[in-house]
């Protein structure tokens, strides 16, 4: 079987492994985490950052919360003269733009990791380095493109691989919207409730796509598709 998840943000590790055990995951399952595991409450995700690095059935792809923290990656540099000169407007914009974004409780626990186990931290960074962008799989009969936010720009003659990093990360889909018709693409970053109120902590389903964002930060429970059968799993 293979399920989803996305927008986790922080959740606590022990929530994720009992929505999993809900859904009876195991070894021979397979997870994918859309994207923003990271940021917002409690310890900002690095326990689920850790946690999928021992995985061998779990992957994650980028969202835009790791793609913002990965370009305030300087922060983990050894500070020199050199660094502090070279710390100018834009790495000053980034940081803050991450901050204001709720990368603050991420970048305290990663501060904490780095002093008490700095080669954790450093695989952690590779592993969101190597993150793709998206995934495509197979399950219960049906084709499936799994990304982050959807897709920008989107136009169903044009190669996936055409799609800049951004429009895979930041994308922001209207109801009306559609994508490819033989494809179901599944993704998150847009809480169901921007929607209406009636979508709220609830995965929304189109005929081309699903939105799985169902908005945890925001005190909904989290919440997996099984993409053999579309079947979803509350916590």
């Amino acid at each position: 079987m293979i399920y989803v998840t996305s927008d986790l943000h922080g959740l606590e590790l022990e929530k994720l492994k009992a929505l999993l055990k809900k859904a009876y995951f195991g070894d021979s399952d397979w997870l994918f985490v859309l994207g923003d595991v990271i940021d917002r409450q409690n310890d900002g995700g690095v326990e689920i950052l850790k946690w999928l690095l021992a995985q061998p059935n779990a992957e994650l792809i980028l969202g835009n919360h790791e793609a913002m923290l990965l370009s305030c990656g300087f922060v983990f540099e050894e500070i020199t003269e050199k660094s502090i000169i070279e710390f100018d407007k834009r790495k000053m914009e980034l940081l803050s733009n991450y901050m204001l974004n709720g990368g603050d409780v991420t970048l305290k626990a990663l501060r904490d990791l780095r002093k008490k186990d700095p080669e954790t931290l450093e695989s952690i960074l590779e592993y969101l380095k190597e993150a793709p962008l998206y995934e495509t799989v197979s399950a219960g009969d049906r084709d499936f493109l799994l990304c982050h936010s959807g897709i920008d720009n989107f136009s169903p003659d044009k190669k996936l691989s055409d799609y800049t990093a951004d429009e895979f990360i930041w994308a922001w889909p209207e109801l009306t919207d559609r994508y490819f018709d033989d494809v179901i693409t599944v993704f998150g970053h847009t809480p169901t409730m921007s929607y209406g109120d009636g979508f709220k902590g609830k995965i929304l389903k189109t005929d081309t796509w699903i939105d799985i964002d169902v908005g945890v930060p925001y005190g909904n429970t989290p919440a997996l598709l099984r993409l053999d059968d579309l079947e979803e799993i509350y916590l």
